[in-house]
């Protein structure tokens, strides 16, 4: 089922698949069909909710909105007990993995539990600030129209292995005007929202918070950020195939470990809502 819902200065589009327990995915850049692999082969014994993030793709945003996690928090709480399928677990990865840290914070009603996978948290390693003094260069230099050169720095910051010739062949050319359009979204009004929100360790340690990590994704800054938070919250990180696009890269290995956890937290395959 494919639906759109109307919250505070945004309208989302979000899909539904299958019946049993609520699991969600949700990503921030991603969209929903980022997820769409894996929530395929969760929907058979889960039902599934994903969505677009506000002012991404489908998602529309009311002109001058912004996409801070504690409003995407509040989407998501609202996205739940609209789908009205009980509480739920809530697998969110990159951006996505602070909105749902938020969630956990401020609408610990709506969850049994949060998988939170690669959060880039920068304020977490002690290198932070230059960190994010970096990201703003890039970021700035994104929106100059630098767009090659900004997506190089990325890369190299997040530690992430692509070659230089490579990411000048996905970012120049013809391109998706929707893609460049929620990249230019990400750029301007996600991404400093998101690498500078720092958590509530407090409340997330009275959550049930898991802190996943790509097995491929070892020396990246993703994994120090989310070693960091799982330090803080005093748990061991979880292990999930692939890197830090896992969910969408070996959707099928990804749904076996996550639909381990699912179980370890009570969420047993087509079980009644809760």
């Amino acid at each position: 089922m494919n639906n759109t819902l109307v919250v505070p200065e945004a309208e989302l589009y979000y899909e539904v698949r299958g019946s049993g327990p609520l699991v969600v995915l949700i990503g921030a850049p991603m969209d929903a069909d980022s997820f769409a692999p894996l929530a395929d082969l969760l929907a058979g014994d889960y039902t599934v909710l994903t969505a677009d993030p506000r002012g991404v793709k489908r998602s529309k945003l009311d002109p001058g909105g912004t996409s801070r996690p504690a409003q995407r928090a509040d989407d998501l709480a609202r996205l739940i007990r609209h789908v009205d399928a009980g509480s739920a677990v809530v697998l969110g990865s990159s951006g996505g993995a602070v909105s749902v840290l938020a969630l956990a914070q401020g609408y610990p009603e709506v969850v049994r539990a949060v998988i939170a996978h690669e959060p880039p948290l920068d304020r977490l390693v002690a290198d932070g600030d230059e960190l994010l003094a970096k990201s703003e260069k890039l970021m700035a230099d994104y929106l100059a129209g630098d767009v090659v050169g900004a997506w190089q720095q990325f890369f190299k910051l997040a530690n992430l292995p692509v070659p230089d010739e490579v990411v000048e062949a996905m970012f120049s050319g013809e391109r998706d005007p929707q893609q460049v359009a929620a990249e230019h979204f990400w750029f301007d009004h996600e991404m400093r929202e998101t690498i500078t929100w720092m958590p509530e360790v407090q409340k997330l340690a009275e959550a049930h918070v898991i802190v996943g990590i790509g097995t491929e994704s070892v020396g990246q800054l993703c994994e120090r950020t989310s070693s960091a938070l799982a330090e803080q919250l005093g748990v061991e990180p979880t292990r999930f195939p692939g890197g830090h696009t896992g969910f969408a890269d070996q959707p099928g290995p990804f749904a076996e470990a996550l639909c381990a956890q699912l179980v370890e937290v009570g969420f047993h395959p087509g079980a009644q809502r809760a």
